[in-house]
């Protein structure tokens, strides 16, 4: 796929790794819908993404745990853009890990809200936009924890679970569409996402986010043909 004017829609792209895949694709100028709950940092994003040589650049708050806002900011952005080519689900929180028990109940909610329920809400309002083309694309980004269980993960694993079943269904049901679905399962990526949930781990170690944004870039590029549906990244 050609992405130059291609119109993106990025959940969670005001920092992390949606910055960064929101960055990368604005080398490609494409069209990007920027959202997050921080408008402060999502203007920012966009404003980096036009001197990227992104075609157009517009950071949108939207809390995917606000389903009238995830309606209305689906609706905004396809109007806008006048329709839709790519949505990229990569919005996700961490709860610090532990014992079922020791994860708090508004933080339970918030996760399974955020990680799975808010993704499929987002999906299902683009996704008629999304059909209305020859060629369309949904990447969630995943993460390892959606193909192995470990210890202290609990929610946030019953999340990313439910993601991965979601990407394959929703795979066999466009398949006679001009929507492709893919999964993208990368381990730990050195961002924020662990030290907003008060955990402290070596982030040094794991993957740069720059460089998973380039994965990405490379898979959105693959002619209809070429299409990598399950994307693994490890250590």
């Amino acid at each position: 796929m050609e992405l130059r004017d291609k119109r993106i829609l990025v959940t969670g792209g005001s920092d992390g790794i949606g910055r960064h895949i929101c960055l990368k694709l604005a080398e490609t100028g494409a069209r990007l819908a920027i959202l997050g709950r921080d408008e402060t940092r999502l203007q920012a994003v966009a404003e980096a993404c036009e001197a990227a040589g992104a075609a157009e650049a517009v950071g949108l708050t939207c809390d995917l745990q606000d389903p009238s806002a995830i309606d209305q900011t689906a609706a905004q952005v396809v109007d806008r853009f006048g329709g839709l080519d790519i949505l990229i689900n990569n919005a996700g929180i961490w709860h610090k890990a532990g014992p079922l028990d020791t994860i708090a109940p508004e933080m339970l909610r918030a996760t399974v809200q955020t990680n799975l329920t808010g993704l499929m809400q987002m999906t299902q309002a683009t996704l008629p936009a999304l059909r209305d083309n020859d060629e369309a694309i949904i990447l969630n980004v995943v993460s390892k924890s959606g193909v192995v269980a470990q210890a202290g993960q609990s929610v946030y694993t019953a999340t990313k679970y439910g993601v991965r079943g979601f990407t394959e269904v929703l795979k066999a049901d466009e398949e006679n569409t001009g929507v492709r679905v893919g999964g993208l399962y990368q381990s730990g990526t050195n961002t924020g996402m662990f030290a907003k949930a008060g955990e402290d781990v070596p982030n040094h170690i794991f993957t740069e986010p720059d460089d998973l944004a380039d994965v990405v870039v490379f898979v959105l590029s693959r002619p209809p043909k070429l299409w990598i549906h399950d994307i693994r990244i490890e250590l």
